[in-house]
This record gives structure tokens, C-alpha cells and sequence, in this order.
């Protein structure tokens, strides 16, 4: 009985832990890195939120005015300049423009899943005027955002790299053993957004990830097929969540979903 009880106690405390620091661990802030140098002719710009914080963020030109804005959303632990700077080395015919997540410096507030959502739609309606057209790119988490967005604007497509049915169900995959339905505080559910779209949508999945399992991105795909969705493009690359970025096979599959969209 003794050991029972021990058991219950220590599972109570874990669970407690994850409730009570879930936005720390779904949102790392401390572990992105540096900024890198950016292209000349890269502007910085800052937007104020509804509630009084600040986002801030960079555009980086393109060669081609006529080719449409690259939205991105990076991952939670990805330092927005340098996503901003990978994605212009990989399309430098478009624009890029990508924004700190609230509460990773410089922009100020505390992350969560519905600020990046709300972010998402204010930084498209900053930006989108002065672009021709808007095509979000989402990496990992910052998927949900662009998700989010797609769903509700008026953008040419949507581009996931390491896609995710839904948060909630990460966590479930991650965590089998938790009450996730009840402690999670931060979920988000690109499936539920773009079931009722119309979007022209590429994938880039990862067979190896060990964050995102390639279940969720299965998921993914396969609700948005059976819904009548446009999956322009579903690429699945032999490599593990991080490392995808570095594997030879990604940069073709990028670019060929960039340019997919932008037909």
C-alpha cells in the first residue's frame, strides 16, 4: 500500500510539473540563438498588439517584385531572423518577412498558443497591402500559426515543413501516460482550420522525427485529403526533426513547394 501510494504521489507531482510548466517547455524562449547578419536593404519593423506588447520583426527584400511574400513562422526554439535568413537563401526571388513570437526578445508579452495565432493575423494584415499576395511558410509550431492565418485571410497557399495534425495530439503521442485533454493550456489544430479551406497546400514531413512523430503529419495530410483539400505537394524526407534543414533532399523540396503554390 505504502508503495502504491508513493507511486500516485510521484505521478501527481510530475503531472503537477507539466501543468505548471508547459508554456516553458512548449515555448523555449532561452534556448534560441543569436541573430545572424542580415542582407543589406533589410528593414525592421515593429507592430503593437491589442493589449499593449510589441512584435518585432524583419522584411527581407526579394528579386522579384512580383513574386509573393514569404510569411514565416518558425519553430520554438528558432530565432525569427535567422528563419527569416534561411528561407531568403532558399527563394531569394521572394520577399521574406518573419516576427519574434511574443515574449522571445526583442518582441515583449508572454507566449502562448493564442498569441501566436492573434499575432499571425496582425502581422498579414500589417504587411499584405505592399505584397503581391502572401504565401505562409509554418516550421514545427509555428505550422499552427500559419494554419491559423491561411484559414482566414486571403493568402495564394500555405507551405508546412514537419507538420502536425494537432497540438493535442503531439502531446498525447509525447506523453501517453498524461492527462493531456486536461493540462494542456496551448493547443492548436491545423486540421480543424483547414479542413473548410480551398488552399493549395505543400507538406514536408520528416520519416524520422522524433518531436513531431511522422504519424501526426500522416494525419495531417490524409484529414485534409479525405476532405477535399488541395495537397499540392507532399514530400517526406529520411531525416529527424532538427536535422531536416541540413539533409540535401530539403532544399529542392522546399523550393519546389514554394514554387507550387505560387503557380
Amino acid at each position: 500500500m505504502k508503495l502504491v501510494l508513493v507511486v500516485v504521489a510521484l505521478y501527481a507531482l510530475v503531472v503537477t510539473c507539466l501543468a505548471l510548466f508547459q508554456t516553458a517547455m512548449i515555448f523555449p524562449r532561452a534556448l534560441t540563438g543569436p541573430a545572424p547578419p542580415l542582407p543589406d536593404g533589410t528593414a525592421r519593423l515593429t507592430l503593437d498588439t491589442a493589449d499593449g506588447n510589441t512584435l518585432h520583426g524583419v522584411v527581407i527584400p526579394g528579386l522579384r517584385d512580383d513574386a509573393a511574400l514569404l510569411l514565416g513562422f518558425g519553430g520554438n526554439a528558432w530565432n525569427a531572423e535567422s528563419m527569416a535568413l534561411f528561407l531568403h537563401q532558399h527563394a531569394p526571388d521572394h520577399p521574406v518577412a518573419a516576427f519574434h513570437f511574443r515574449g522571445y526578445a526583442p518582441s515583449t508579452g508572454t507566449p502562448s498558443a493564442r498569441a501566436l495565432r492573434d499575432d499571425a493575423l496582425l502581422i498579414h494584415d500589417h504587411l499584405a497591402p505592399d505584397a503581391a499576395g502572401v504565401i505562409p511558410v509554418g516550421f514545427s509550431i509555428g505550422g499552427g500559426a500559419a494554419s491559423y492565418l491561411a484559414a482566414r485571410r486571403d493568402v495564394q497557399g500555405l507551405v508546412l515543413v514537419t507538420p502536425f495534425d494537432s497540438l493535442r495530439n503531439v502531446a498525447r503521442d509525447s506523453l501517453p501516460w498524461a492527462p493531456v485533454s486536461w493540462l494542456l493550456r496551448h493547443n492548436m489544430d491545423p486540421l480543424s482550420d483547414l479542413r473548410d479551406t480551398r488552399l493549395r497546400i505543400a507538406t514536408i514531413a520528416a520519416s524520422n522525427d522524433e518531436v513531431i512523430g511522422p504519424a501526426r503529419a500522416d494525419a495531417l495530410v490524409s484529414g485534409l485529403q479525405s476532405s477535399g483539400r488541395a495537397i499540392v505537394q507532399t514530400a517526406r524526407i529520411a531525416a529527424g526533426h532538427n536535422d531536416i534543414y541540413s539533409h540535401p533532399d530539403f532544399p529542392p523540396a522546399l523550393r519546389a513547394a514554394i514554387a507550387h503554390i505560387s503557380q
